[in-house]
């Protein structure tokens, strides 16, 4: 499925680098630009190494010439206050339970709604079968809401093996406007069925370190309060390094900078196209974008991590702080730690130099940032972090948590929708996980 996966490796790739704002591809104002960090674990070469004193994150010593840094010092930043909810474990305990599947064997058992199901079916309108309905081994968990409507509620009380028509309409709306309001028929064939596990004391003993389902409970809770100390204080450096970019000013970029970022765009672009078996400039046009589109979106890359690069090092300069001062060995010994990568030298080999001292120093300048501001404590009801979700926690970048940098994490791993052993070939819509699964041509059937 090449579409497919180059459509989702380049949206991960301008997500990355531009933010959720503008990706480029119009004019923009090359002195200013979005709040957005920008890569800092792309492969990239040419930088000496962090544990060297004269280290530095750009090509130019006078950073003043380049960019006027925003107030850094002082800046005010609410810390949330979260309350973990009798509701949050409830809901944390259900996904790890959910966690726990496992295949439905009994004879004459039927689909159930939150079972995960594993199919393989064909669309057809008028009885022709239409571009994007079909999928092989195609995994599916019911009431997900994932498919059209009617498309999972059909699934339900089928026995493995079974094959069943399932009429259903697309929605008035439909992004495919030849099938929007249209009826049509999908034929499903059931092959296997999961099923989370009840939440039992026996499931507790057997399955965990807890003796019982209220002991399982409060270790639940115990984690989540953790949980949402991270994120608060993850929150509080997003909103400090939010602060100093939006208010920093670039006055001019420093070329050889601006090359060195764009060719590392193009890098991770190429990466991806080879992935897919593509050329780059094929990979480009499946994307619906021209030349210029394109060269744009590396134009406006190299603006956001130049100036990510140029505040980082401005106020490392201004405040005395090298990349091997103590907290910075203590940054790199927590991404070591982290990324389970052993020594530097394997973290190194794995995410470049650049990137690793660019990630130390995006780390280090964000907890200065947050030790020399005005925090103050948000209001009671204030629940800015979900404690519930913990994915957005750690934006690994080379391995780290690194606490707020949000767009920065370029982990392409993150970024590679990896479809090794599927026949993924035309599904451009319906899954929006493809590992491990033939999703062929299953365009038609996407909520």
């Amino acid at each position: 499925m090449k579409r497919k996966t180059c459509l989702a490796v380049l949206a991960m790739c301008l997500v990355l680098a531009a933010g959720c704002g503008d990706n480029g591809s119009s004019d923009t104002d090359t002195t200013k630009t979005e709040d957005t960090k920008t890569d800092t674990a792309q492969d990239t070469d040419g930088k000496k190494s962090g544990s060297e004193s004269d280290t530095r994150l750009v090509s130019v010593d006078d950073i003043d010439k380049y960019i006027t840094l925003g107030e850094y010092k002082g800046i005010v930043l609410t810390k949330s206050n979260v309350q973990v909810t009798d509701e949050d474990v409830d809901n944390r305990v259900t996904e790890n339970l959910k966690d726990n599947m496992k295949e439905v064997t009994q004879k004459g058992a039927t689909v159930q709604d939150g079972d995960a199901v594993t199919i393989n079916f064909v669309g057809k309108k008028d009885g022709v079968a239409f571009e994007g309905g079909s999928g092989n081994n195609y995994d599916l968990t019911i009431g997900s809401g994932t498919m059209i409507p009617g498309f999972e509620e059909g699934i339900i009380g089928m026995k493995k093996g079974d094959t069943k028509d399932v009429e259903v309409t697309f929605p008035e709306d439909y992004r495919q406007t030849d099938l929007a309001g249209q009826d049509a028929v999908f034929q499903i064939t059931l092959q296997s069925f999961r099923r989370a596990p009840e939440f039992t004391d026996e499931w507790v003993t057997d399955n965990t370190d807890y003796a019982n389902m209220e002991e399982y409970k409060a270790g639940v809770r115990t984690q989540l309060e953790a949980e949402a100390v991270t994120n608060a204080d993850q929150d509080l450096k997003n909103q400090a390094w939010s602060q100093v970019f939006s208010n920093s000013e670039i006055k001019e970029y420093p070329q050889a900078d601006m090359d060195e970022a764009s060719a590392e765009y193009k890098r991770l672009v190429q990466k991806y196209a080879d992935q897919a078996g593509m050329k780059l400039e094929e990979f480009v046009e499946s994307q619906g974008l021209t030349t210029d589109d394109f060269d744009s979106q590396c134009q406006y890359y190299a603006q956001q991590k130049v100036k990510q690069n140029l505040i980082v090092q401005g106020i490392m300069d201004a405040e005395g702080i090298t990349l091997d001062d103590e907290e910075c060995l203590a940054i790199q010994d927590q991404i070591l730690q982290q990324s389970g990568a052993g020594d530097m030298a394997t973290l190194i080999d794995t995410y470049g130099q650049a990137a690793v001292d660019e990630t130390i120093g995006l780390l280090r300048i964000e907890n200065f940032l947050v030790a020399n501001a005005n925090v103050e404590q948000a209001e009671a009801d204030d629940t800015a972090v979900d404690a519930t979700n913990t994915d957005t926690t750690n934006t690994d970048t080379a391995g780290a948590d690194t606490t707020g940098t949000d767009a920065a994490n370029t982990d392409t791993d993150a970024a590679n929708t990896d479809t090794a052993g599927a026949d993924t070939t035309g599904t451009d819509a319906a899954n929006t996980d493809t590992a491990g699964q033939d999703t062929s041509a299953a365009d038609g059937t996407e909520a």
